[in-house]
């Protein structure tokens, strides 16, 4: 248990430190008859894979579902799951999930997504660069000072701010409008930002996306001063975009929950079937045989069947399907 423990706080570990986010799944509740106790732990990764152990392969579905969830709303999560005919309760928090594959007992899972600093690139070597430096850690970013010619901005960095006094400008805000970098800004006066807007070779839409002059306008003078400004509307812009974004309890109910349950008379009307808003994770299917809900990634349990993909909460599902697809009806 201790090399199992100590394993993946190594891969952990070496995790954070290549910028990669996770979840970190923690059993803190376990009634018989369960596989998992309180303490386990496991690591889910943005493709659905579980390092380590938190339950069987029917509570591993609904890890793996709502860790996806909880990586793209950065919000933690307390997942319970129990036996009972599919269904979800969602609350502030938490979700409860039944699962008819469950042979009894109930767990208790809290979900802690860890996620990388979110990364500011800043061009220049101005003494406001330095001072978002200095700033930036402070609210909890990572602040990467770079030159014009050797930004690479990506679109899932916070922001890219150029204070470089007038040094290789134009290359490095098309990029990072081009990457689609949500808070793109220029340290400039208000003529010469306009100036250098109107050079940039992206269109107008693009361009209306850079900040400039940079900043709140707060009266700031001193280079500590402006940077504050700039990192408080950096701030306010990532809040705006949160509260767009539905909150997980939200997303959760939004997902599907089952399928008409197949029958001795016939199949059940419907298939795998994918729902749920984009901003909530990637997208889920429901298995065919219990109804429940599953991620549909390659890392869930799947076959191919008539040219569709029909994953499944467990091998017991999968194995059911296997030998009598046919009693289950797939919607193409």
């Amino acid at each position: 248990m201790a090399s199992t423990a100590g394993s993946l706080a190594a891969r952990a570990d070496e995790l954070a430190s290549r910028r990669e986010p996770f979840v970190h799944a923690t059993v803190v509740r376990a009634q018989r008859p369960t596989s998992a106790h309180a303490g386990d732990t496991a690591l889910v990764l943005p493709t659905g894979e579980i390092q380590g152990f938190v339950g069987g392969n029917c509570v591993e579905a609904s890890v793996r579902e709502y860790s996806l969830q909880v990586l793209a709303s950065q919000e933690p999560l307390l997942l319970r799951v129990l036996p009972g005919e599919p269904s979800r309760t969602a609350e502030e928090g938490a979700v409860e999930v039944s699962n008819p594959c469950l042979s009894g007992g109930a767990i208790e899972i809290f979900l802690q997504p860890r996620i990388p600093a979110p990364r500011v690139l800043v061009v220049g070597t101005t003494p406001v660069a330095q001072a978002l430096a200095t700033l930036g850690s402070g609210v909890g970013l990572e602040v990467e000072l770079t030159d014009g010619e050797s930004a690479d901005p990506r679109g899932d960095d916070a922001a890219l701010i150029v204070a470089s006094h007038g040094k290789a400008e134009e290359g490095a805000l098309e990029a990072a409008l081009r990457a689609g970098v949500p808070y793109v800004a220029l340290v400039a006066s208000e003529t010469r930002g306009a100036a250098v807007l109107g050079s940039l070779d992206v269109d107008d839409a693009l361009q209306r996306r850079v900040f400039t002059p940079a900043g709140l306008q707060l009266g700031a003078r001193t280079p500590g001063e402006i940077a504050l400004s700039i990192l408080a509307q950096l701030v306010g812009e990532r809040s705006k975009a949160r509260r767009a974004a539905p909150p997980l309890a939200a997303a959760a109910a939004a997902a599907p929950t089952r399928m008409e349950a197949p029958t001795d008379s016939g199949p059940a009307d419907s298939g795998p079937a994918e729902s749920g808003p984009a901003e909530s994770g990637p997208a889920s299917a429901v298995d065919p045989v219990c109804g429940m809900s599953v991620p549909a990634l390659e890392s869930s349990l799947h076959v191919e069947h008539n040219g569709i993909t029909v994953y499944f909460c467990s091998p017991g599902c999968r194995a059911a399907f296997r030998k009598d697809p046919e009693r289950y009806a797939l919607a193409v």
